[in-house]
């Protein structure tokens, strides 16, 4: 919504088109355009595609937000190998292919835009930066996102295009539902302040490098998920 509001055409995608057609209805007549592309990221073939289908639609690609996720709490000790995979899969590999295959649309978009340049938008976790218990698995395929973005910002930003990792605790929505037996949702952050934040940096000058954003609750402590 805040995207479309700034006059951006959306290219948008989950693994259920009923959701996205209901949400591409409601930006009609806001949004420049829409395409609605379903996908699973844990699927190379549909990542890829995704990708191609932007591409066959608009062109050139001024903002790709990574967001989405998939989590499983669970101590260390016995933790199912299949879930950490599966993490892996979601959380590092497809953002990986979804970017290699979405550069030559950024690099079009940076070198028509000079002046604002291509942005990358990564939604990690502040369990990639600081760790809490039970969620090692998950932290660790968020800390290797945020990795990710840096490596992107020392091989691309030459080119106009920067990558950003934007590190949240709890947001309220369905993700944190597993934890609201112990944290109230109207102490967690509000998914409006992380699409700010992405709006924000679309904002800003191809000059401008922002390898990292920590977006912590408030409370007694700076590192509280």
């Amino acid at each position: 919504e805040r995207l479309a509001a700034a006059g951006f055409a959306l290219t948008l995608s989950g693994r259920h088109p009923g959701p996205l057609e209901e949400v591409a209805r409601a930006l009609d007549g806001v949004a420049a355009g829409t395409d609605v592309v379903p996908a699973d990221m844990a699927s190379e073939h549909d990542v890829r595609r995704l990708a191609q289908r932007h591409a066959e639609r608009f062109g050139s690609l001024d903002l790709l937000v990574l967001c989405a996720g998939f989590g499983a709490s669970g101590p260390i000790v016995g933790y199912p190998i299949h879930r950490f995979d599966r993490q892996i899969e979601v959380n590092l590999r497809a953002p990986f292919i979804l970017v290699q295959a979405c550069l030559p649309t950024l690099r079009q978009a940076a070198a028509c835009h000079p002046e604002r340049g291509a942005r990358i938008a990564a939604i990690a976790s502040l369990t990639g930066v600081a760790s809490e218990p039970g969620l090692a698995a998950y932290g660790a395929t968020k800390a290797a996102l945020i990795s990710l973005c840096q490596s992107i910002n020392v091989e691309e930003s030459g080119s106009g295009i920067t990558a950003t990792a934007i590190s949240p605790g709890y947001v309220d929505t369905e993700m944190s539902s597993w934890v609201r037996d112990r944290i109230d949702p109207a102490d967690m952050i509000e998914p409006g302040d992380i699409a700010e934040l992405v709006a924000a940096l679309t904002r800003l000058s191809a000059q401008a490098m922002v390898p990292g954003i920590v977006v912590a609750r408030r409370g007694d402590t700076q590192w509280r998920a």
